[in-house]
């Protein structure tokens, strides 16, 4: 569509738009809408936030040569993970019963990508800027997505339902999310970039998967995990670089064709290596 000219690039903000507003949070609360708080929920839910604090550090301790700027491309790069806008509706027509499991990490992840990234990154490079607990407790909580986790987390520990007319509603908004969210992203997709770029979106490429691979390895050959629990973790463990990690990167400095171009091939490669993935699982 973008390529005959039906479409812009600046339709992938409007898309976004809806997305975050509506068909995401519709899924969040469909999704969860059954579900029984456990300790395996909350185990995703703490792993979404142990992964990015580990690679956050893994960046901080391979660029430390580099420039301010370039460190904190780097570790922006190497952590967080597209769930809500790729992994997600790229596994609910395969795995319907494992998308519980991505909310929750994702709700760890949500912790770090609106706030949490940022402090620590800023500590690591010596940041004079300091972002208080009550600007990241704000930040989590203007986002559509991370309010609805919260609801339906507080509602499914005390094991309160939803009617079964508001639920019928959002589930016809919910089926939208897959469709609308890989339209975006294919919106979005450029393959530009400078050549003086190259090699440092190259590096910052290599350590996000060679730190991917070892995750997947780790969920998959080492910890005893539930199978459908396994399939996920070692799946969202290659999910491309999310939004944020995009926005954040522009705001410290980084020029938006070199962002651009790590988030698109970012989801290039997850695309693949997500679809070899769930084919060797099974």
């Amino acid at each position: 569509m973008k390529r005959i000219g039906l479409l812009s690039k600046a339709d992938g903000g409007t898309l976004a738009i809806i997305i975050v507003n509506i068909t995401l949070p519709a899924t969040v609360i469909v999704s969860l809408a059954s579900v029984s708080v456990s300790g395996t929920l909350f185990f995703l839910l703490a792993m979404g936030i142990i992964l990015n604090i580990f690679v956050i550090l893994i960046g901080g301790q391979i660029s430390k040569k580099r420039s301010t700027l370039e460190r904190k491309f780097q570790m922006y790069s190497m952590s967080g993970y597209n769930v809500g806008n790729f992994s997600l509706p790229f596994i609910q027509g395969f795995y319907p019963l494992a998308v519980p499991f991505l909310l929750m990490f994702d709700i760890g992840n949500s912790v770090m990508l609106t706030g949490g990234t940022t402090v620590l990154i800023d500590k690591i490079v010596g940041s004079k800027e300091e972002t208080t607990f009550k600007q990241i407790i704000l930040s989590l909580f203007k986002s559509p997505p991370f309010t609805a986790y919260m609801v339906m987390l507080v509602l499914r520990t005390v094991q309160v339902g939803l009617p079964v007319e508001l639920l019928g509603i959002l589930e016809m908004i919910a089926k939208a999310n897959g469709f609308l969210s890989m339209f975006m992203l294919g919106l979005y997709l450029e393959l530009r970039l400078p050549k003086k770029a190259m090699h440092l979106v190259k590096e910052v490429l290599a350590w996000r998967y060679l730190c991917g691979a070892a995750f997947a390895l780790l969920f998959a050959f080492v910890i005893p995990l539930d199978p459908l629990l396994r399939i996920v973790l070692v799946v969202l463990s290659v999910a491309p670089m999310p939004t944020f990690s995009v926005i954040n990167s522009v705001k410290a400095g980084m020029p938006e064709e070199t962002v651009g171009f790590t988030s698109s091939a970012s989801i290039l490669i997850s695309l693949v290596l997500m679809t070899v993935i769930m084919m060797l699982m099974g």
